[in-house]
């Protein structure tokens, strides 16, 4: 897939061509440590307090796009999202890259919510495109914003209201958000009080990231965090931002010599490394969900559980090392470094067997053991029952045998170093 570039005026068309260029593995990680490879994120100089500090975008928070259903037009959706590092002048990026008609949007407002629906009063700056306060893009395009006056602090609930003026066929959006925004009938963008928004919804529609102005440094420098359902936050406490990368933000921002701030969640429930599912596969979309967001020097990769027990058989460790491969190339080609997360257990689960385990520990054996990614973190090590390690711990396991719960995803955020998200290809 080519990256469809986004000169943030222009609708940019996304070709459907599949990423040619992939990944490969590893260095051992776990709370307690972390083996990173050769490549490191140049830590930041003190800047001269005498010269004006240089300032660079950043993405703050961002939700990979999937094909959804019909999107009712002549409603305000007012999506509640969490900011992961602080900045100015957000520019938002909103997609209709699955849909197969123009969709035309706004008045779009954006502001710090207050609770609920409410946004923080006075706080409502209005988003333009180009000037103008509508924007119809095109299908199989997205469109980022022009700069909004406003500051979004760090780990803040941003409200975003969105106007559908008209909307038909398939719509784009992230299915599981595990946030409860808000709707309205009619135009309520505009307003910061709750009035009207009076439907509670967990999806987010055409909004795909934000990005916000920031000093040069580990404050404009981000991680993308590609995975399936553990990333996106399956069986995590809805509305408390417990996701693992939300806790991994967390850490960074308390950190005075972590490298980064901003987290980008690029997880997709169910989705798989080498073939299109619930969501185009992780190799498919790397160059649009990762790649094109600004600031992200590295990338830790949470996949391969559903390409194992997907279907009779599942992959086989070798079309999985393949696969990690392919999606290293790809990376390392864009100048940038990857973290290799080891697949967690999943004994229990309905769909475990044990021709299936063998091949969750080859592959992890691969990731631990190849020395081909830049560094490895160590999720499998993190969460498993030590006498039972073909199962998670039930001190971490959400009750399906899968899917980590709240202290699990603490544990799998605790795994990763931040030295490991140091970069300078």
């Amino acid at each position: 897939m080519r990256r469809p570039a986004d000169d943030g005026g222009t609708v940019q068309h996304v070709p459907r061509r599949t990423v040619r260029r992939a990944v490969a593995a590893l260095a051992v990680l776990t709370s307690a440590a972390l083996l990173p490879a050769p490549v490191a994120l140049a830590a930041p100089g003190h800047p001269d307090p005498a010269r004006p500090h240089p300032v660079a975008p950043v993405v703050t928070w961002a939700a990979s796009a999937q094909r959804l259903g019909a999107v009712t037009p002549g409603r305000t959706y007012r999506f509640i999202v969490h900011t992961s590092t602080a900045g100015r002048t957000p520019r938002l990026r909103l997609s209709n890259v699955f849909g197969d008609h123009p969709v035309t949007l706004g008045p779009v407002y954006a502001g710090v919510r207050d609770r609920g629906a409410a946004v923080r009063r006075g706080g409502n700056r209005p988003v333009t495109f180009g000037g103008a306060t509508t924007v119809t893009i095109a299908p199989g395009a997205y469109r980022s914003s022009d700069p909004v006056a406003l500051t979004v602090p760090a780990h803040a609930d941003l409200a975003v209201s969105l106007y559908v003026r008209a909307a038909t066929g398939p719509g784009t959006g992230h299915v599981l958000a595990y946030q409860t925004s808000y709707a309205a009938t009619g135009d309520h963008a505009r307003q910061d009080r709750p009035d009207g928004y009076t439907t509670t919804l967990t999806s987010w529609y055409y909004l795909d990231s934000v990005a916000v102005t920031a000093p040069r440094g580990r404050a404009s420098t981000a991680v993308a965090a590609l995975g399936d359902s553990i990333t996106d936050g399956a069986n995590s406490t809805p509305d408390t931002n417990r996701r693992w990368p939300d806790l991994l933000a967390a850490r960074l921002r308390a950190d005075p010599t972590a490298p980064a701030e901003g987290v980008a969640n690029e997880g997709i429930s169910g989705n798989r490394l080498l073939h299109d599912g619930t969501g185009p596969s992780a190799l498919s979309r790397l160059d649009r969900d990762v790649l094109t967001q600004p600031g992200v020097r590295t990338v830790i990769v949470l996949e391969g559980v559903n390409d194992i027990k997907y279907g009779t058989t599942g992959a086989t460790a070798a079309e999985l090392v393949a696969g990690f491969r392919r999606l290293l190339t790809a990376a390392h080609t864009a100048h940038r470094c990857v973290v290799a997360a080891t697949v967690l257990p999943f004994g229990g689960f309905p769909a475990w067997t044990p021709a299936r385990e063998r091949v969750r520990r080859q592959v992890n054996e691969f990731l631990r053991r190849s020395g081909e990614f830049d560094a490895v973190a160590d999720f499998d090590r993190a969460v498993r029952d030590p006498r039972q390690p073909d199962r998670m711990d039930t001190a971490y396991d959400s009750g399906d045998h899968l899917h980590p719960d709240d202290a699990g995803m603490r544990a799998l955020a605790g795994a990763i170093a931040p030295a490991a998200l140091r970069c300078t290809r």
